[in-house]
Protein backbone atom coordinates (compact mmCIF):
# COMPACT_ATOMS: atom_id res chain seq x y z
CA UNK A 1 0.00 0.00 0.00
CA UNK A 2 1.32 3.43 -0.94
CA UNK A 3 1.01 6.45 1.33
CA UNK A 4 -1.21 9.22 0.07
CA UNK A 5 0.40 12.14 -1.65
CA UNK A 6 0.16 15.09 0.79
CA UNK A 7 -1.36 17.31 -1.90
CA UNK A 8 -4.29 14.93 -2.37
CA UNK A 9 -4.88 13.96 1.28
CA UNK A 10 -8.01 15.11 3.13
CA UNK A 11 -7.54 18.59 4.52
CA UNK A 12 -4.61 19.30 2.17
CA UNK A 13 -5.72 22.88 1.64
CA UNK A 14 -5.69 23.69 5.35
CA UNK A 15 -5.67 21.69 8.56
CA UNK A 16 -3.32 18.66 8.58
CA UNK A 17 -2.80 16.76 11.84
CA UNK A 18 0.05 14.43 12.72
CA UNK A 19 -0.37 12.49 15.97
CA UNK A 20 2.60 10.76 17.60
CA UNK A 21 0.63 9.39 20.57
CA UNK A 22 -1.66 6.32 20.33
CA UNK A 23 -4.35 7.51 22.75
CA UNK A 24 -4.29 11.03 21.30
CA UNK A 25 -4.74 9.60 17.80
CA UNK A 26 -7.81 7.78 19.07
CA UNK A 27 -9.03 11.05 20.56
CA UNK A 28 -8.51 12.89 17.26
CA UNK A 29 -10.79 10.38 15.56
CA UNK A 30 -13.32 10.49 18.40
CA UNK A 31 -13.54 14.26 17.99
CA UNK A 32 -14.49 13.84 14.33
CA UNK A 33 -11.13 14.90 12.91
CA UNK A 34 -10.22 11.76 10.94
CA UNK A 35 -10.44 13.60 7.61
CA UNK A 36 -7.64 15.92 8.71
CA UNK A 37 -5.35 13.24 10.18
CA UNK A 38 -2.35 12.75 7.85
CA UNK A 39 0.21 10.95 10.05
CA UNK A 40 0.35 8.52 12.97
CA UNK A 41 2.84 6.15 14.59
CA UNK A 42 2.83 2.41 14.14
CA UNK A 43 1.50 2.10 17.70
CA UNK A 44 -1.56 4.22 16.85
CA UNK A 45 -3.86 1.27 16.16
CA UNK A 46 -7.29 2.39 17.40
CA UNK A 47 -9.77 2.70 15.83
CA UNK A 48 -8.27 0.28 13.31
CA UNK A 49 -10.66 0.78 10.40
CA UNK A 50 -10.49 4.56 10.57
CA UNK A 51 -6.69 4.55 10.65
CA UNK A 52 -6.08 1.98 7.93
CA UNK A 53 -5.18 4.56 5.27
CA UNK A 54 -3.35 7.02 7.53
CA UNK A 55 0.43 6.91 6.87
CA UNK A 56 2.69 5.62 9.63
CA UNK A 57 5.80 7.59 10.60
CA UNK A 58 7.71 5.14 12.79
CA UNK A 59 7.24 4.66 16.51
CA UNK A 60 6.58 7.01 19.39
CA UNK A 61 10.26 7.04 20.37
CA UNK A 62 11.79 6.67 16.90
CA UNK A 63 9.74 8.95 14.65
CA UNK A 64 10.67 9.02 10.98
CA UNK A 65 11.04 12.79 10.88
CA UNK A 66 11.78 13.00 7.16
CA UNK A 67 8.56 11.15 6.32
CA UNK A 68 6.57 13.23 8.79
CA UNK A 69 7.92 16.42 7.24
CA UNK A 70 6.97 15.23 3.74
CA UNK A 71 3.40 14.76 4.95
CA UNK A 72 3.36 18.48 5.78
CA UNK A 73 1.33 18.57 9.00
CA UNK A 74 0.09 21.93 10.22
CA UNK A 75 -0.23 20.53 13.75
CA UNK A 76 1.71 17.76 15.51
CA UNK A 77 0.40 16.20 18.72
CA UNK A 78 2.98 14.88 21.21
CA UNK A 79 3.14 13.70 24.80
CA UNK A 80 5.73 14.21 27.54
CA UNK A 81 5.87 10.51 28.48
CA UNK A 82 5.44 8.96 25.05
CA UNK A 83 7.75 11.07 22.87
CA UNK A 84 11.36 12.22 23.12
CA UNK A 85 12.24 15.86 23.67
CA UNK A 86 14.76 15.55 20.83
CA UNK A 87 11.91 14.69 18.45
CA UNK A 88 9.99 17.81 19.41
CA UNK A 89 13.10 19.99 19.11
CA UNK A 90 13.82 18.59 15.65
CA UNK A 91 10.28 19.35 14.45
CA UNK A 92 10.50 22.88 15.83
CA UNK A 93 13.69 23.38 13.82
CA UNK A 94 11.96 22.72 10.48
CA UNK A 95 11.47 25.63 8.09
CA UNK A 96 7.88 26.82 8.71
CA UNK A 97 7.37 24.32 11.57
CA UNK A 98 3.91 23.06 12.46
CA UNK A 99 2.12 24.01 15.64
CA UNK A 100 3.15 21.49 18.29
CA UNK A 101 0.51 20.60 20.86
CA UNK A 102 2.11 19.06 23.96
CA UNK A 103 -0.04 16.83 26.16
CA UNK A 104 0.71 15.41 29.60
CA UNK A 105 -2.34 14.02 31.41
CA UNK A 106 -1.24 12.64 34.77
CA UNK A 107 -4.60 11.59 36.17
CA UNK A 108 -8.11 10.70 35.00
CA UNK A 109 -9.48 14.18 35.69
CA UNK A 110 -6.98 15.54 33.17
CA UNK A 111 -9.02 13.91 30.41
CA UNK A 112 -11.45 16.82 30.67
CA UNK A 113 -8.69 19.36 30.04
CA UNK A 114 -7.28 17.17 27.26
CA UNK A 115 -10.59 17.27 25.39
CA UNK A 116 -10.85 21.01 26.05
CA UNK A 117 -7.28 21.53 24.77
CA UNK A 118 -7.99 19.91 21.43
CA UNK A 119 -11.34 21.67 21.37
CA UNK A 120 -9.60 25.04 21.64
CA UNK A 121 -7.12 24.21 18.89
CA UNK A 122 -9.51 22.62 16.42
CA UNK A 123 -13.01 23.59 17.50
CA UNK A 124 -12.52 27.27 18.27
CA UNK A 125 -9.44 28.48 16.37
CA UNK A 126 -10.44 30.81 13.52
CA UNK A 127 -7.97 29.17 11.12
CA UNK A 128 -9.55 25.74 11.65
CA UNK A 129 -11.88 24.70 8.78
CA UNK A 130 -15.55 25.44 9.53
CA UNK A 131 -16.53 21.78 9.19
CA UNK A 132 -13.78 20.76 11.60
CA UNK A 133 -14.89 23.36 14.13
CA UNK A 134 -18.47 22.13 13.97
CA UNK A 135 -17.72 18.41 14.40
CA UNK A 136 -15.19 19.01 17.18
CA UNK A 137 -17.60 21.10 19.21
CA UNK A 138 -20.30 18.44 18.89
CA UNK A 139 -18.09 15.47 19.71
CA UNK A 140 -16.18 17.26 22.47
CA UNK A 141 -19.40 18.11 24.28
CA UNK A 142 -20.62 14.50 24.18
CA UNK A 143 -17.24 13.08 25.26
CA UNK A 144 -16.95 15.59 28.10
CA UNK A 145 -20.35 14.57 29.44
CA UNK A 146 -19.43 10.88 29.27
CA UNK A 147 -16.15 11.49 31.09
CA UNK A 148 -17.82 13.57 33.79
CA UNK A 149 -20.38 10.82 34.36
CA UNK A 150 -17.77 8.08 34.72
CA UNK A 151 -15.45 10.19 36.88
CA UNK A 152 -18.32 10.96 39.25
CA UNK A 153 -19.17 7.24 39.48
CA UNK A 154 -15.57 6.23 40.22
CA UNK A 155 -14.71 7.51 43.69
CA UNK A 156 -12.70 5.99 46.57
CA UNK A 157 -15.26 6.80 49.27
CA UNK A 158 -16.56 3.66 50.97
CA UNK A 159 -14.17 1.33 49.18
CA UNK A 160 -11.69 -1.03 50.83
CA UNK A 161 -8.16 0.27 50.37
CA UNK A 162 -5.67 -2.13 48.79
CA UNK A 163 -1.92 -2.01 48.22
CA UNK A 164 -1.24 -2.74 44.57
CA UNK A 165 1.77 -3.50 42.39
CA UNK A 166 1.03 -2.62 38.77
CA UNK A 167 3.63 -4.25 36.55
CA UNK A 168 4.29 -2.89 33.07
CA UNK A 169 7.52 -4.75 32.23
CA UNK A 170 9.45 -7.91 32.95
CA UNK A 171 13.21 -8.51 33.05
CA UNK A 172 13.56 -6.15 34.77
CA UNK A 173 10.27 -5.79 36.57
CA UNK A 174 8.97 -2.25 36.19
CA UNK A 175 6.02 -0.51 37.81
CA UNK A 176 4.48 2.96 38.03
CA UNK A 177 5.15 5.87 40.37
CA UNK A 178 2.27 7.43 42.28
CA UNK A 179 2.18 10.57 40.14
CA UNK A 180 1.52 8.69 36.90
CA UNK A 181 -1.82 8.45 35.12
CA UNK A 182 -2.21 4.74 35.87
CA UNK A 183 -1.52 5.10 39.58
CA UNK A 184 -3.91 8.01 39.96
CA UNK A 185 -6.58 6.13 38.05
CA UNK A 186 -6.25 3.15 40.41
CA UNK A 187 -6.45 5.48 43.41
CA UNK A 188 -10.01 6.33 42.38
CA UNK A 189 -11.05 2.92 43.70
CA UNK A 190 -8.72 3.19 46.73
CA UNK A 191 -6.08 0.98 45.12
CA UNK A 192 -2.75 2.53 46.07
CA UNK A 193 0.32 1.56 44.12
CA UNK A 194 3.60 0.57 45.71
CA UNK A 195 6.25 1.79 46.05
CA UNK A 196 4.99 5.03 47.55
CA UNK A 197 7.23 7.07 45.27
CA UNK A 198 6.85 10.08 43.02
CA UNK A 199 8.63 10.13 39.70
CA UNK A 200 8.47 13.79 38.79
CA UNK A 201 7.27 15.40 35.58
CA UNK A 202 9.24 13.16 33.22
CA UNK A 203 12.00 10.58 33.07
CA UNK A 204 12.74 7.02 34.15
CA UNK A 205 11.83 7.63 37.79
CA UNK A 206 8.16 7.65 36.76
CA UNK A 207 8.48 3.91 36.05
CA UNK A 208 10.61 2.42 38.86
CA UNK A 209 12.49 -0.85 38.53
CA UNK A 210 11.60 -3.52 41.11
CA UNK A 211 14.60 -5.60 42.14
CA UNK A 212 12.62 -8.25 44.00
CA UNK A 213 14.15 -7.83 47.46
CA UNK A 214 12.26 -4.71 48.56
CA UNK A 215 10.62 -5.15 52.02
CA UNK A 216 7.40 -3.49 50.85
CA UNK A 217 6.72 -6.34 48.40
CA UNK A 218 5.39 -8.36 51.36
CA UNK A 219 2.71 -5.69 51.86
CA UNK A 220 1.33 -5.93 48.32
CA UNK A 221 -2.22 -7.30 48.31
CA UNK A 222 -2.90 -7.22 44.58
CA UNK A 223 -0.55 -7.62 41.61
CA UNK A 224 -1.89 -6.36 38.30
CA UNK A 225 -0.12 -7.67 35.20
CA UNK A 226 -0.72 -5.25 32.35
CA UNK A 227 -1.28 -6.29 28.76
CA UNK A 228 1.01 -3.46 27.61
CA UNK A 229 3.66 -2.32 26.99
CA UNK A 230 4.84 -5.80 28.00
CA UNK A 231 2.26 -8.40 27.07
CA UNK A 232 1.92 -10.35 30.30
CA UNK A 233 0.08 -13.66 30.10
CA UNK A 234 -1.05 -16.43 32.41
CA UNK A 235 2.44 -17.91 32.07
CA UNK A 236 3.83 -15.03 34.17
CA UNK A 237 1.43 -15.33 37.10
CA UNK A 238 3.57 -17.75 39.09
CA UNK A 239 6.56 -15.40 38.77
CA UNK A 240 4.43 -12.55 40.07
CA UNK A 241 3.24 -14.68 43.01
CA UNK A 242 6.85 -15.44 43.90
CA UNK A 243 7.60 -11.72 43.80
CA UNK A 244 4.66 -10.87 46.09
CA UNK A 245 3.79 -14.01 48.07
CA UNK A 246 0.91 -12.40 49.98
CA UNK A 247 -0.85 -10.97 46.92
CA UNK A 248 -3.58 -11.99 44.53
CA UNK A 249 -2.42 -11.83 40.91
CA UNK A 250 -4.53 -10.97 37.90
CA UNK A 251 -4.12 -9.97 34.27
CA UNK A 252 -5.59 -6.59 33.33
CA UNK A 253 -6.23 -4.67 30.13
CA UNK A 254 -3.42 -2.10 29.93
CA UNK A 255 -5.13 -0.10 27.22
CA UNK A 256 -8.23 0.46 29.33
CA UNK A 257 -6.19 1.40 32.40
CA UNK A 258 -3.38 3.29 30.69
CA UNK A 259 -4.85 5.07 27.66
CA UNK A 260 -6.36 8.48 28.24
CA UNK A 261 -8.84 10.26 25.98
CA UNK A 262 -12.02 8.47 24.86
CA UNK A 263 -10.82 5.08 26.16
CA UNK A 264 -10.96 6.49 29.69
CA UNK A 265 -14.77 6.29 29.58
CA UNK A 266 -14.67 2.51 29.23
CA UNK A 267 -11.54 2.39 31.40
CA UNK A 268 -13.25 3.88 34.42
CA UNK A 269 -16.13 1.40 34.08
CA UNK A 270 -13.62 -1.43 33.70
CA UNK A 271 -11.77 -0.31 36.82
CA UNK A 272 -14.97 -0.30 38.88
CA UNK A 273 -15.70 -3.80 37.64
CA UNK A 274 -12.38 -5.32 38.62
CA UNK A 275 -12.47 -3.53 41.96
CA UNK A 276 -15.93 -4.93 42.67
CA UNK A 277 -14.75 -8.44 41.73
CA UNK A 278 -11.88 -8.05 44.20
CA UNK A 279 -14.27 -7.01 46.94
CA UNK A 280 -13.45 -3.31 46.76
Amino acid sequence: MHDRDPSSAPGAAGLRIGSLVPSITELVVALGLRDWLVARTGFCIHPAEALREVPKVGGTKDVNLAKLQRLAPTHVLVNVDENRRETVDAIRAWPNPPSIIVTHPTGPDDNLELVALLGRHFGEAPDSPPRARAVVREHAAALTQALQRELAATQPDGRVARSVLYLIWRDPWMTVARDTYISRLLARVAWHTLPDARGGVSGAARYPVVRGDEPWLAKVQQVLLSSEPYRFSAAHQDEARALCPNAEVQLVDGELLGWYGPRAVAGLRYLRGIAAAAGG
